[in-house]
């Protein structure tokens, strides 16, 4: 049968002077919308499928699913026909809403015959594959004008493309609010299931791991906030290790202050229980080389990656984490420290740190690891009697605060009165935990080897 519409069943639009030919299945297309017509309920079941009409690509076929969903409620129990269609189409046509010629009653009744409802799901699959061929397509596009562009930006541009690249296929299409109905069972499971290393990542110190109910969860951003000189460094390399040289869980140090040097030397001392300073000499001793040698051994079959580019923005930070997740299965991520990062630009520090804040604790929940953002305290622990500090001391706190769902505050009472009763003990104040409880968590301050460890350890 030919008809005025068979030139759309061409398998791409011809290539112009505006892009690339674009992949499409018009077939396919037209199958769904003479489907949706014939039983408009298949416009609620697609949909709960998570297919998305956006994907059709002829803007005429587009309309007609519009006109079924317009429609469906008045015609609930039996098919639409192409009539009421047609009707529909021109109202929308004549008020302006839509810009396309619509389909004539004679070009629906051609569309019609081809319905079937009974594959309409496996035709909708061909045209979302169709739609994210399309995206490919555009996105290679976008990327060749990109880089042929004298404007190009390589952190910029890059950026940009593996974010649509992100996209391309719609993850969250099909994503649909369940029923509790579903939930529940997993609910009741965890109530006897004690959650194990793959639903959560150790922090290193018992107390704490079992205050966060087993340690970091995936999608966390955790905040370690201190005044300088308290150990917030130190802190990060001892979380570093315990989720990838104890646990072997792959984990990404990313230092703004330090060395990449630097880090390995805090790193390889609190492992072997070499003093700093002594390794910093070159005077470690005999039995201390043997116990760093054999700890290295350790070390450098762990899936531990460190970063130490002085300067780090939120595109790049992702590009890094998108990079790790794909090819090394990361689970955690450490940032040294938040104040230090570059910020995306705002009309004022607090919006730019709020941009910052919002965009890390996407990042945790897009890709599911956690994030560990270090990050300073203001003055406001110096100002008190007893010095110890609150989250809101958390500088440009309210973002911060906000967004994360675990606040810990570093704090040690001999960095303030060396004589203190309380010499060589840290408390890990958790000052905020979303869904879980608050306290404190009491540990020993080992800085020669560049370490905090459990006080029954020390």
């Amino acid at each position: 049968m030919t008809t005025e519409i068979d030139p759309w069943l061409d398998a791409a639009e011809p290539e112009n002077d505006f892009g690339p030919r674009m992949p499409r299945d018009i077939e396919a297309e037209r199958v769904v919308i003479a489907s949706a017509m014939a039983r408009p309920d298949i416009v609620d079941e697609l949909a709960g499928e998570g297919f998305d009409p956006s994907d059709i690509s002829t803007e005429q076929f587009r309309w007609v699913w519009y006109a079924v969903e317009e429609l469906r409620t008045s015609f609930r129990d039996g098919e639409i026909r192409y009539l009421p269609i047609a009707r529909q189409l021109e109202a929308w046509h004549a008020d302006g809403r839509m810009a396309a010629r619509p389909l004539t009653e004679q070009d629906l009744r051609t569309i019609y015959d081809y319905a079937q409802p009974g594959a309409a799901a496996w035709y909708a699959k061909k045209i979302a594959d169709k739609a994210v061929a399309a995206r490919v397509v555009a996105l290679g596009h976008d990327a060749a004008g990109r880089g042929n562009s004298a404007a190009f930006d390589p952190e910029a541009d890059v950026a940009a493309l593996q974010d649509a690249l992100d996209g391309v296929a719609k993850p969250d299409a099909a994503r649909q609010a369940k029923h509790i109905r579903e939930l529940i069972g997993a609910a009741l499971d965890r109530c006897i299931t004690p959650p194990t290393i793959e639903q959560r990542i150790p922090t290193g110190f018992m107390d704490l791991d079992k205050l966060l109910c087993g340690g970091w969860a995936p999608g966390q951003m955790v905040v370690i906030g201190a005044r300088p000189a308290m150990g917030k460094t130190t802190i990060a390399t001892g979380f570093a290790r315990a989720a990838a040289i104890k646990n072997n869980i792959p984990t990404l140090l990313h230092t703004l202050e330090m060395s990449e040097d630097e880090i390995t030397n805090s790193i390889l001392c609190a492992q072997a229980r070499v003093a700093l300073h002594h390794l910093k000499q070159g005077i470690v001793d005999d039995a201390g080389v043997i116990r760093a040698a054999e700890a290295g051994q350790k070390i450098a079959a762990a899936p531990l990656y460190i970063d130490d580019v002085s300067s780090l923005t939120l595109p790049a930070l992702r590009a890094k984490v998108r990079h790790h997740v794909r090819a090394d299965g990361l689970r955690l991520v450490i940032v040294d420290y938040l104040q230090l990062m570059t910020a995306p630009k705002a009309e004022n520090r607090q919006n730019e740190v709020s941009k910052l804040s919002r965009g890390i604790k996407l990042l945790a929940r897009e890709f599911g690891i956690t994030v560990i953002i270090l990050a300073q305290l203001n003055r406001g622990p110096e100002q008190r009697q007893d010095k110890r500090p609150t989250k809101s001391d958390l500088r440009e706190s309210g973002s911060i605060e906000q967004d994360a769902d675990i606040v810990i505050l570093l704090h040690r009472e001999d960095a303030y009165e060396r004589e203190s009763p309380r010499a060589g003990e840290a408390d890990l104040i958790v000052d905020k935990h979303r869904g879980g409880q608050i306290g404190d968590v009491t540990v020993a301050a080992q800085l020669h080897y560049a370490s905090f460890v459990d006080m029954e350890a020390s």
